[in-house]
């Protein structure tokens, strides 16, 4: 892992883009989270994202549609979800459409490191 990483996390509930941000922080990464998929859409953080983690169901434009707009704009910002909302239908789509995990919350930490680390080197 590079010190310049950047983690972005995109997910409506606070308290879990706070303790995404303090552990993947205090691992080394630099990170940049966001309420919305439509914040992170209209910052500048796009390119500069290595890992994107992403809540599937939000107010407004939902994690799958992120992911969509994503893959039409040919983005190559490798996709982890962590979601309580998921079903097999939107696993099943979220992988089909290249994301590299699918994890229900509560996950164990490991499981989400591990998952990091696989879309770092793709």
């Amino acid at each position: 892992m590079s010190a310049a990483t950047l983690i972005s996390i995109v997910d409506d509930d606070d308290s879990l883009r706070n303790s995404l941000n303090n552990l993947l922080r205090s691992l080394g990464y630099r990170t940049k989270s966001f309420s919305s998929a439509e914040e992170f859409v209209n910052s500048n953080h796009l390119h500069d994202t290595d890992c994107l983690i992403l809540d599937v169901r939000m107010p407004g434009m939902s994690g799958l549609d992120l992911q969509h707009h994503l893959v039409e704009a040919k983005s190559q910002v490798p996709i982890v979800f962590i979601t309580s909302h998921g079903d097999d239908d939107a696993r099943a789509r979220a992988l089909e459409a290249g994301a590299v995990a699918f994890l229900y919350k509560p996950c164990r930490e490991e499981t989400l490191l591990e998952a990091i680390e696989s879309a770092l080197h793709r």
